[in-house]
């Protein structure tokens, strides 16, 4: 599976950290930023594949899963650390769950929004995989 976890350089001070994303640790471009908040802990966020879109997702607060699948397996993977980021590239499908209170997802990705880039049917994902 094409995933990787990457460290986002901190600054320790005592009077707070600072995490920095900079061109140096996100392999690529970044042309869109967003975030989730205030999503229930019983909602799931996600449900599709990118084309050809990669994202990096940081828990900037509290904790999530990224259940994580390509087709042949599935890997879960929590993030809870705001120094911690999640590289997806695409043909991976991905679904947020387990959300704490008060979490924030942070997505850096390496488009701007295209919805033609988006696969949203778990079917659809697997036909064009093996399309590949």
């Amino acid at each position: 599976m094409n995933i990787k976890i990457i460290d986002i350089p901190k600054i320790e001070r005592p009077e707070g950290n600072i995490g920095v994303v900079q061109k140096e640790v996100i392999p690529f471009d970044i042309k869109r930023v967003y975030y989730l908040f205030d999503v229930p802990s019983s909602a799931k966020r996600g449900g599709h594949a990118h084309k050809s879109l990669s994202q990096v997702l940081i828990a900037l607060s509290g904790s999530f899963d990224v259940v994580l699948k390509d087709g042949n397996s599935t890997q879960t993977i929590t993030l809870n650390k705001p120094d911690k980021g999640l590289l997806i590239d695409s043909t991976i499908w991905r679904e947020l769950e387990n959300f704490s209170s008060g979490a924030v997802c942070l997505v850096l990705a390496s488009a701007i929004y295209n919805e033609n880039d988006y696969i949203r049917d778990f079917d659809e994902f697997i036909q064009y995989l093996n399309n590949l």
